[in-house]
């Protein structure tokens, strides 16, 4: 074995005896030595010595191994690029929730997405400080949407929240995105109707290697669906008579009649207006013109609005909040369903003691009117008096309009803003002012009939009209004239 201080000494002992030619220091060259390396004991010892002047600056090496290249200093947009050529156009937070896999019914859960919108497809990434970095992980792929053949469209029925749109995709994906800030939705939502327009419109899955997927929302589809493609037989057990029709594809005849004969029946069935008229389905109140409820209840005022009302002011003036704040969800269509289906409704009862669920129901009513509190017809007029200048011009105009207004939604407009002035009137306490009450009740008292690219600017004329009219309610609404 070889002596460490052996192999020490003999290292300083050569390199000491190896003294540097000051020429070199001139020329910037490096002097190396390297012993020979025939002994045993000087293999060992086999040393390196460079010299190198200070005017001299060592490139540093070039590593070209891919491993040894760091991600830590790449943008967000550097790291998607990699993944995916095509270019990002929009990219933030969103509040996400899938309800449709593939046309099945998922249970909704909200979450925060970070969402990444391309010329053809989203990506929703998981919630992160840094997205990019933290989703890159072995194996991580993120939920990617195809936006070719989408639909997408604003919706209040399928959540309480305001802002919210659904996109649904031709493989039967359905999402929701929303967000409270309202330019922010806005914005998404053109950004993506605007992705969707540029794509090819009548792509349909046709491959077989692609999944068959059963449209329930149209039996007349379903039916047509049976000829787009073949699939192989399944087990005896399968009972339906639409996926037998659909395997039987070998008896064409067959197939055909049977289908002939369930579109005739289709198109017999009763119309809802027949069954209605037959007692077999009731009328409801949620989502029923307005006149159509007065008319059914023989008054000029929902019974429903007015319950509402009462209960609101028995035990809510004071609740912080009110009418901000949402109830469940939940149990707001159980109330729903207990006054569509006419039973005796009681506010009182413990089951509606949370007073959010009373104010969410009162505002789903007028939400889901078939035409707003405030008409279509007189929508612009009402924008176009709120522009006016001169305040007292300004009264007299939305006064005037409001006296045109058919009698259940003048009566029905009367009592609903006679309480919500109760409510500003307590704005110490339950912290809901006028200003507050307009956001609130704005965009769900009044509306245009179809949506334009001026809906913010629309939202904001809402939202004063309302305001105006808790302000100056009695100029408004009193029996004299100013």
């Amino acid at each position: 074995m070889v002596n460490p201080a052996t192999m020490e000494r003999s290292s300083t002992s050569d390199t000491a005896s190896e003294k540097p030619n000051p020429s070199h220091h001139s020329t910037g060259a490096v002097q190396m030595r390297i012993k020979n390396s025939n002994s045993h004991h000087d293999r060992l010892s086999q040393s390196k010595s460079m010299i190198l002047s200070e005017n001299v600056k060592v490139p540093e090496p070039i590593n070209r191994h891919r491993r040894n290249l760091s991600q830590h200093n790449l943008t967000f947009a550097d790291i998607i690029s990699t993944q995916d050529p095509t270019v990002v156009e929009k990219e933030g937070y969103l509040l996400k929730a899938k309800i449709a896999d593939g046309g099945k019914k998922l249970r909704k859960n909200w979450s925060t997405s970070w969402i990444v919108l391309t010329a053809r497809k989203m990506e929703f990434y998981k919630e992160s400080k840094q997205p990019a970095l933290a989703n890159l992980k072995p194996g991580y792929k993120p939920e990617c949407v195809d936006l070719c053949g989408a639909r997408i469209e604003w919706t209040s029925e399928k959540s309480s929240r305001k802002n919210v749109f659904q996109i649904t995709t031709v493989s039967g994906n359905e999402f929701l995105l929303q967000s409270d800030i309202d330019f922010l939705i806005l914005d998404w939502f053109h950004a993506i109707k605007n992705a969707i327009d540029r794509l090819p419109k009548e792509q349909r899955i046709t491959s077989r290697n692609s999944e068959f997927k059963l449209r329930r929302s149209s039996s007349i589809e379903l039916l047509n669906n049976l000829d787009t493609e073949s699939k192989e037989p399944k087990p005896e057990h399968r009972k339906s008579l639409i996926f037998r029709l659909n395997y039987s594809a070998s008896d064409t005849n067959d197939r055909n009649r049977v289908k002939s004969r369930l579109k005739k029946f289709i198109s017999r069935r009763p119309s809802l207006k027949t069954l209605q008229e037959k007692g077999l389905i009731k009328d409801q109140i949620f989502g029923s013109h307005l006149h159509l409820v007065c008319e059914h209840e023989k008054s000029t005022v929902p019974q429903f609005v007015r319950l509402c009302i009462k209960a609101v002011e028995k035990r809510g003036l004071d609740v912080d909040g009110i009418y901000r704040v949402s109830g469940n969800l939940a149990t707001i269509q159980k109330l729903r369903f207990v006054v569509n289906q006419e039973e005796k409704l009681n506010l009182d009862d413990s089951q509606w003691e949370d007073i959010h669920v009373v104010t969410g129901a009162l505002k789903m009513f007028f939400r889901e009117l078939p035409e707003p509190l405030f008409p279509y017809c007189f929508f612009e007029q009402f924008v176009e008096a709120i522009k006016i200048q001169d305040n007292a011009t300004r009264i007299k105009s939305i006064r005037s309009l409001v006296k045109k207004l058919p009698r259940p939604n003048y009566d029905t407009m009367k009592i609903l803003f006679e309480h919500l002035q109760k409510i500003a009137a307590k704005e110490s306490v339950n912290l809901m002012s006028t200003q507050s009450l307009g956001i609130v009740f704005g965009p769900t008292l009044l509306r245009p009939e179809k949506e334009t690219g001026n809906m913010a600017v629309h939202m904001l004329y809402q939202n004063q009209i309302v305001e105006l009219m808790l302000s100056e309610y009695s100029k408004i609404f009193g029996s004299e004239e100013d």
